[in-house]
């Protein structure tokens, strides 16, 4: 039997409220000055001073960089990392969703190991831990606050980079999900199905092991539930923490089973259009599992299953394509767009997003490996 390293931060707090006690575990680590990295519009709505006003009631200084873009680049890493450098800051405190942690992993990744965040592309490329760093999640969706994943832009060539290294694990992950519930419909709507890709590409991965298809079934279970509810009525806050919980354990199953096509090949949407990472994954992911129910049939029967729906007396290709079916429904019913086309994806580029598509890491535990070809048709059948 082979042998598996599972990862997860060393502590984790979940739950309604739990912001107050995440500060108090701040000052425990006695940490000095903190680099809080966000994005603008949470710094314009006040969220990222009310966290410097709670770490300064503990004694710990801090400076906020909000340069973090959506899909975060070279060029924020490096902004982000000489303002750490000349505050002089022994700890970096991410807050928002996935771009605000991606950014403020590969500033402390940097900090700690020197040389460029490009350095680090690929798995397991650095030699010692980052900077401390402490994620404060604001959506439920990307798992970024959890996981060993770094996703930066590379300006100059337009992709994006996968940096999988388990010192870009943070030290604490926070889920409050009273941080979520200002949230817009159409953002919910987009991490949550980014969160059931999580979850769908690490059940059918072929580094899956019985605890990552615990999370990853369980996940299903409660997106399902719970995302149409959190889009349609953002101040639910059980829907919210529900889907804190269930975007958690799919950064569970995705930080150690990893993922497939569907993020390797929405990693270059992104890097190409800038375009919203988990609007991209919700539009490729049935297109790329009906390529891959020939030989995960079972599997995808067990995500209907875990989705609602009866699959019993069924053949496993017909459980299969009630999972894409029940994939389609949950995807419209949150309004995420029918079409690649309609983001402004041309099918003159489709090749070179292939041919970079094969390059990323996430691809490799597909379970079943595609041609250039077949990574093009899957792209124009998304179209």
């Amino acid at each position: 039997m082979t042998t598996t390293t599972f990862f997860i931060p060393a502590v984790n707090m979940m739950g309604n409220g739990c912001l107050d006690e995440a500060i108090l575990a701040i000052r425990g680590y006695g940490f000095r000055h903190a680099l809080i990295v966000t994005d603008a519009g949470l710094s314009r709505a006040g969220v990222a001073l009310k966290v410097a006003k709670l770490l300064e009631r503990q004694d710990i200084e801090s400076t906020i960089f909000d340069g973090a873009q959506p899909n975060p680049t070279v060029g924020n890493v490096e902004a982000g990392l000489a303002m750490l450098s000349s505050r002089n800051c022994d700890c970096v405190i991410s807050l928002g969703g996935g771009s605000p942690h991606d950014c403020a992993k590969g500033i402390a990744l940097v900090a700690s190991n020197g040389g460029k965040i490009s350095d680090y592309e690929g798995v397991d490329k650095s030699a010692k831990p980052q900077l401390p760093l402490i994620a404060i999640n604001t959506t439920a969706g990307t798992a970024s606050e959890m996981t060993r994943f770094c996703i930066i832009t590379d300006e100059t060539r337009h992709i994006k980079m996968a940096i999988v290294d388990r010192n870009v694990t943070p030290l604490l992950s926070v889920n409050d999900p009273s941080l979520m519930l200002a949230k817009p419909p159409a953002l919910t709507a987009a991490t949550g199905m980014d969160a059931l890709t999580h979850a769908v590409e690490a059940y059918l991965s072929t580094a899956a092991t019985p605890i990552t298809d615990a999370c990853a079934l369980k996940a299903v279970v409660m997106i399902s539930d719970n995302l149409r509810k959190a889009v349609s009525h953002g101040d639910d806050i059980h829907a919210r923490e529900q889907m804190a919980y269930a975007q958690f354990l799919a950064g569970m199953a995705f930080n150690n089973a990893s993922l497939g096509y569907v993020h390797a090949m929405a990693h270059q949407l992104g890097g190409f259009y800038n375009l919203p990472h988990g609007v991209c994954n919700a539009m490729l992911l049935p297109h790329v599992e009906a390529f891959n129910a020939s030989v995960v049939a079972e599997r995808l029967g067990d995500i209907a299953k875990a989705m609602g729906v009866d699959v019993s007396g069924m053949a496993a290709a017909q459980a299969a394509e009630s999972c894409l079916a029940a994939i389609r429904q949950l995807a419209a019913d949150v309004k995420i767009p029918s079409g690649l086309a309609q983001l402004g994806v041309r099918d003159e580029d489709i090749p070179l997003l292939a041919t970079n598509a094969l390059k990323d890491a996430c691809g490799l535990t597909n379970p079943r490996p595609a041609s250039q070809a077949e990574i093009e048709a899957i792209f124009r059948l998304a179209m």
